[in-house]
């Protein structure tokens, strides 16, 4: 293989090699490309590549930062890069093409990165796995049988394939975090309104969603969240400025620390014991390092928040769909939509704004009751997925409720949406519940890779800080990573 150093650094090692002039842009570059033509066949994460684009921005000249010259991809939801389709999965969306950037995908390219693909997601991220009926399912390189999680699985399986050092996901109920559990990597969902959505939203997903990426270190995480971090103007809020660059966070000490633990679940009704014992685990390390542990975990209406987090999605889902209609210039055809995602959108609109404000209510309530939390707590560990990681095909739906599905999407009948949410929403929140209520709350939340299954599958734990202590949760991180060390596990596919 071309560079055989590629594999083993990060990101900003990466860069260093570059800004020396030990290795040149384009040779990273080619470095990736024969990666990914090597190993993306088996696991399906890359979904469209522009080579020849690409090595013309690697020759140059790049913007000068601690990133240029990286090989990078783009998660096909949210990033618009002008100039490229622009699908999020959909058959609706097939054909249509960016008319211009998102503010991310600027910022990324004015940190010197230089992009060359795009990267699997479910049909507008609804989903918890990547497993869209356009695309096929994203593969895990630890064990293609399994899923790569969602809704960033195609971004995750990139990085822990070693095609990429990093690459660009979004967060709106768990969609950095989980794919980041299951592919053995770092991944830190941000504050809310850390990260713009310019120039297309203000917010997404009832504020819920935010922009990120996934990495194998926390230091390139944090290197990153400063190339994108920040409000553009117009934005309807803002995280609280930070003090210094994130990445001068990486290795400052953290202090000691005031941490909760629970091995239980948040929404999930119970908690395997391999992701127990991934939580006991890295609450021993977090006390050999000196920290404050106590067992205690935030209190909130738990059928009322998946209620409103249903009702946001079904909302925002169906609001999605009239938006790509517009993007296409036409109405959805039979086949356009996944039953899931028709249902969802039917759902929307028999669902009134009333609805959605009283969901907001909920919301608003128990976030005043978590923040409460987090006066008494520097931070929360939980498992960042209640159950290890599931096969491909597992959380999808069964035959008796694509029925269901079709005839809410059919009938738009609110009887039939409430069945729907209660089945459909109970057995995915028992696999994914633990992450979701930090978007709706806004705290930032981190998935560490630090347990490994019975079947030789990551599984990573879930540590949140408080809202706007990104520096906090980035100290703490690296701390971590230096006592445990993960860099050097990498999947069979990448060997």
């Amino acid at each position: 293989m071309r560079l055989p150093e590629y594999d083993r650094l990060d990101a900003l090692g990466l860069a260093e090699l570059v800004a020396r002039r030990e290795v040149s842009a384009p040779e990273l570059l080619e470095a990736a490309l024969e990666r990914a033509d090597r190993r993306n066949p088996s696991i399906n994460a890359i979904v469209a590549r522009y080579d020849d684009e690409a090595r013309a921005r690697a020759r140059g000249p790049l913007p000068a930062g601690p990133l240029s010259g990286v090989p990078f991809l783009l998660k096909d939801l949210l990033a618009a890069w002008k100039g490229h389709p622009y699908t999020c999965s959909s058959r609706l969306l097939a054909g249509f093409v960016a008319p211009e950037d998102a503010e991310t995908v600027r910022r990324f390219q004015a940190a010197g990165l230089v992009l060359f693909g795009q990267t699997n997601t479910p049909e507008l991220g609804v989903m918890g796995v990547t497993e869209p009926a356009l695309r096929g399912p994203t593969r895990n390189p630890w064990n293609p049988a399994f899923t790569s999680g969602g809704s960033s699985g195609g971004s995750a399986a990139a990085v822990a394939a070693r095609i990429v050092p990093a690459a660009h996901g979004n967060d709106g109920g768990g969609s950095l975090r989980i794919p980041a559990s299951v592919c053995g990597l770092f991944a830190l969902k941000a504050t809310r309104g850390r990260v713009t959505l310019a120039p297309a939203f203000g917010e997404a997903l009832g504020g819920f969603a935010i922009d990120g990426v996934l990495t194998r270190s926390v230091r390139d995480s944090a290197a990153l969240l400063d190339a994108i971090d920040g409000p553009a103007p117009g934005d309807p809020y803002a995280a609280p400025p930070k003090e210094r660059p994130f990445l001068a966070e990486v290795g400052a000490p953290p202090g000691r620390l005031r941490i909760a633990f629970t091995r239980e679940g948040l929404f999930a009704r119970s908690t395997d014991a391999e992701c127990a014992a991934a939580v006991d685990a890295a609450a021993r390390l977090l006390a050999d390092l000196g920290h404050e542990l106590v067992e205690a975990r935030p209190k909130f209406p738990r059928d009322a928040l998946a209620r409103a987090y249903l009702v946001t999605l079904a909302a925002q889902t169906a609001a999605d769909v009239a938006l790509a209609a517009r993007h296409a210039g036409r109405r959805p055809r039979a086949g356009d939509l996944e039953p899931e995602t028709a249902a969802l959108a039917a759902g929307g609109r028999a669902l009134s704004a009333q609805d959605l404000v009283l969901a907001r209510v909920e919301l608003e309530q128990a976030s005043r009751g978590v923040a409460a939390f987090f006066e008494r707590h520097d931070a929360l560990l939980t498992p960042t997925l209640a159950r290890p990681p599931v096969r491909v095909g597992a959380l999808a739906a069964r035959s008796h409720e694509r029925l269901a599905l079709r005839l809410v999407a059919r009938l738009g009948s609110r009887r039939l949406l409430e069945r729907l949410f209660d089945e459909l929403g109970s057995r995915s929140f028992d696999a994914t519940g633990n992450t979701m209520l930090f978007n709706q709350t806004g705290q930032p939340a981190m998935s560490l890779p630090l347990h490994f299954s019975r079947e030789g599958l990551p599984i990573g734990v879930q540590v949140v800080g408080r809202f706007g202590a990104e520096a906090t949760l980035f100290r703490l991180a690296a701390q971590v990573e230096q006592a445990a060390p993960w860099a050097g596990r990498a999947p069979p596919l990448s060997a």
